[in-house]
């Protein structure tokens, strides 16, 4: 070992401690070590990888949900269209276009006929559950407050983990419950940041009728969440993306032609109207079409956390559009659904082994006898024959 001085021994040793300990620090003058860099361990890199690629995707499906937001709110107070829809069916067309075209090309087991034949009826209950999905939260509105939504909205994610845990068999951890917990705190903290800055609105004609609603829409959003996760991993991305669009452009365009074709008749088109009806149909078809490869990568519940930000990005866009005031709570509910959110990315959930019938260790009396019997029958019967030659005969049946 190499000493700089007298001087410097105890920090040396320290120093050389650390090393021994895989750490390796210090200089090479010190101990002789030619790297300066901290190591981390492989597993912990690809843990950090992970929840920061995590985070990443769950922001970039926020600012989609944001830009459908925003249009909508554009659409609704700049030019008193209220068509939700309309806009749906324009997503669930394109996925129709894109994705359901894609299916029909293929050919075999995978092929838009055969997915039809086995599991029509799955695909029509699972558009009918989006579809309403969609449309149930923006009915909503016209009943009872954004506070309401904004609070009521969260019941989807203690649904939607409640069927993770029976139809997934995922298996959760007690850091995810508390990280769920702190996620909505968040959402608390940016209620009440709502009701300081008053954004909170009056109540509507029937709040009841409004949460009931609410309520409905988060349970529907369950179930399509829950739904897109296994059949992203179990089956395909294009799959899902397909029959949804098949279904919903079908149910979509129903409803549309019930409950509004009188307000489809009143608009005023021109360009920028057109403009914020293509935008919100991009925006939603990019979030339709990227969820599911996040969703494969993470799952439904980290989703549904990580996309709780998407108000708060709304609200950034409304100072400057809708001159909403600002207020420091927003700020600190963006951090506390985030530090939620991370702590739920930190600890993978497991996937629950399905129970197999045990089997007996022992053949016991019984089952050794019967096994007797069949090898008695399958084995050929030998028969030995003295002869007064002192000779032996030896013959089978």
């Amino acid at each position: 070992m190499k000493y700089i001085g007298e001087k410097n021994r105890k920090y040396t040793f320290w120093f050389c401690t650390l090393n021994r300990l895989g750490q390796h620090w210090p200089p090479t003058d010190l101990c002789g070590k030619s790297s300066y860099v901290l190591q981390i361990p492989k597993g912990l890199r690809a843990a950090y990888r992970h929840i920061l690629k995590t985070i990443l995707l769950g922001q970039m499906l926020s600012l989609f949900i944001c830009g459908t937001a925003v249009t909508s709110q554009y659409l609704a107070e700049q030019y008193q269209v209220n068509t939700p829809m309309l806009q749906s069916f324009i997503n669930y067309f394109l996925l129709l276009l894109v994705y359901t075209t894609m299916l029909a090309f293929r050919t075999g087991g995978d092929s838009l006929l055969q997915i039809l034949k086995q599991r029509w009826w799955k695909y029509l209950f699972l558009g009918l559950a989006d579809v309403e999905a969609n449309y149930t939260i923006v009915k909503a509105y016209q009943y009872t407050t954004l506070t309401s939504v904004q609070l009521l909205d969260c019941f989807g994610i203690p649904v939607l983990m409640a069927l993770s845990w029976f139809i997934l068999r995922a298996r959760y951890r007690l850091i995810h419950f508390i990280a769920v917990a702190v996620c909505l705190l968040g959402v608390g903290t940016m209620v009440g940041a709502d009701i300081l800055a008053g954004r909170q609105d009056s109540e509507g004609s029937d709040v009841v009728i409004g949460d009931v609603l609410v309520l409905l829409g988060a349970s529907l959003y369950a179930i399509s969440n829950v739904s897109e996760e296994y059949i992203v991993k179990n089956l395909s991305r294009v799959e899902f993306l397909g029959m949804v669009g098949l279904f919903g452009t079908i149910i979509s365009g129903l409803q549309l032609a019930i409950v509004e074709h009188r307000d489809i008749m009143r608009i005023q088109w021109n360009w920028k109207i057109a403009l914020l009806f293509a935008v919100f149909a991009l925006c939603m078809f990019g979030l339709y079409s990227f969820m599911p490869v996040v969703i494969k990568v993470t799952s439904a519940t980290s989703v549904n956390l990580g996309i709780l930000t998407a108000d708060l990005y709304s609200l950034f866009f409304g100072l400057f559009l809708f001159y909403y005031k600002f207020s420091g709570l927003y700020i600190l509910s963006f951090v506390i659904i985030m530090v939620g959110f991370i702590l739920y990315c930190s600890t993978p959930t497991r996937t629950a082994e399905p129970t197999a019938v045990p089997q007996p260790r022992s053949t016991g009396l019984d089952n050794a006898g019967l096994k007797l019997e069949e090898n008695d029958s399958q084995t050929p019967v030998v028969t030995v024959q003295f002869t007064r030659d002192e000779s032996v005969v030896v013959s089978t049946d």
